[in-house]
């Protein structure tokens, strides 16, 4: 639900730059918009990449530098908190910093309805307000908090549609429609409950909604990097599991501190029958898991863990490295109370399967009442923890009598 929902607020995004050593002032005269600036874009390509590579300390003195040179511009606000939702990303149940990314957003607002007000080109303002306003529904629909996004969405649509038509930046705002496109015809498909919200706005076409983000993804400067991070999801969602594999690969060494990148990574590469991949990839997310690196956790190591198990069990059968890894990737979905995912199922149904090896009959049998008890009746892990559990019963009917003669 949530990933249907903020896909569909989010229109704009990702802007990240450098100040020069112009005051806002001196700014106008030269130039008709800081986005336009080349040297901010030319000098943003080290705090763009900070953020995304998870070096946040490195690049929050470049926003703040940013900030100081143009205290009255939006850009730095919003760049702060595109930081902290970011910060957010790996595992979206956290709520620590939600507070501060939308403190950073409300003054990008407020920073830029004042320049729409003052500024005869309205392009850059209407940028900015449509790209925060876009973030904060992204974040309201996480928290569930749907009125407060529907809202935000359509102030994001407003100042959307005030942008376009600008031919400079259609790289950037091609990314919006591109989201619009693909969500807005996915979702009714795939949630009907929302298809009253969506009468009120435009059909959408998913073929040329994809286009349109590989458009922005290979092309535009400040928004292809959320372009490609939406990319990733839609691949996997329309099973086209290599171009996911190709994109993830590339983002991962791109950023190769990035928690989410590199989970989606060694995920892409299992899916797609890389296992040497997938598992190194696994290690290093344990190991950056366990020294503490920012983003790396619960999440991302109960993916890790999971693919790890499955190679032990399926490929080595090495049942002692695969029980491990299976409890460990378990241990990880209670950190985060995720009980209703299919990694959880499919790692206590594997324990069930190594303890029925190992005759282990009444851990088994907790194990498989256990699926039965938590996974969804329509999964594959419900059926094969009832088949599994019924012919656990049958197998130790057949002990009690084999003794019984004997």
């Amino acid at each position: 639900m949530k990933k249907a929902i903020f896909g569909l607020l989010v229109l704009l995004s990702a802007f990240s730059a450098r100040a020069q050593v112009y005051s806002l002032a001196e700014f106008d005269k030269k130039y008709d918009m800081l986005l336009k600036h080349p040297g901010v874009q030319i000098e943003s390509a080290e705090a763009i990449n900070n953020l995304y590579n998870y070096k946040f300390y490195e690049a929050d003195k470049e926003f703040k530098w940013l900030r100081l040179r143009y205290p009255d511009h939006p850009m730095p606000y919003f760049l702060m908190g595109l930081a902290e939702w970011w910060k957010i990303v790996p595992n979206t149940e956290v709520t620590d910093y939600d507070d501060k990314c939308l403190a950073y957003l409300d003054t990008a607002i407020t920073k830029a309805e004042k320049l729409y007000d003052e500024k005869d080109n309205k392009v850059e303002p209407a940028f900015f307000l449509a790209a925060a306003y876009g973030f904060k529904g992204r974040l309201y629909s996480e928290r569930k908090k749907w009125a407060k996004a529907t809202l935000a969405g359509k102030n994001a649509l407003k100042y959307f549609d005030k942008c376009k038509g600008y031919g400079d930046l259609t790289p950037e705002l091609l990314f919006g429609d591109g989201l619009y496109n693909f969500y807005a015809q996915w979702i009714p498909k795939n949630y009907p409950a929302l298809k009253p919200i969506l009468m009120f706005f435009p059909k959408g076409n998913k073929t040329l909604g994809i286009q349109q983000l590989e458009k922005t993804a290979n092309n535009a400067f400040y928004t292809r990097t959320e372009a490609r991070y939406f990319l990733l999801q839609i691949y996997s969602m329309e099973n086209q599991y290599d171009k996911a594999y190709d994109l993830a690969k590339y983002m991962w060494q791109q950023y190769p501190d990035n928690p989410y990148f590199e989970r989606y990574y060694a995920r892409s590469a299992f899916v797609r029958g890389s296992m040497t991949e997938a598992e190194t990839a696994s290690k290093n997310i344990l190991s950056k898991i366990e020294r503490g690196m920012d983003g790396y956790e619960a999440v991302g190591g109960r993916t890790a863990a999971y693919i790890l198990a499955y190679i032990n069990y399926n490929y080595r059968r090495d049942l002692p490295q695969a029980r491990q890894f299976y409890q460990k990737s378990i241990d990880f979905a209670k950190q985060t109370g995720s009980f209703d995912a299919g990694y959880y199922w499919a790692s206590v149904l594997s324990l069930g399967k190594i303890a029925t090896a190992e005759k282990n009959y009444d851990e088994a049998q907790i194990h498989f009442k256990e699926v039965l008890d938590k996974a969804d009746k329509k999964s594959s892990q419900y059926k094969e923890a009832k088949d599994a559990l019924q012919e656990l019963k049958k197998s130790r009917r057949d002990e009690r009598r084999k003794a019984r003669r004997a």
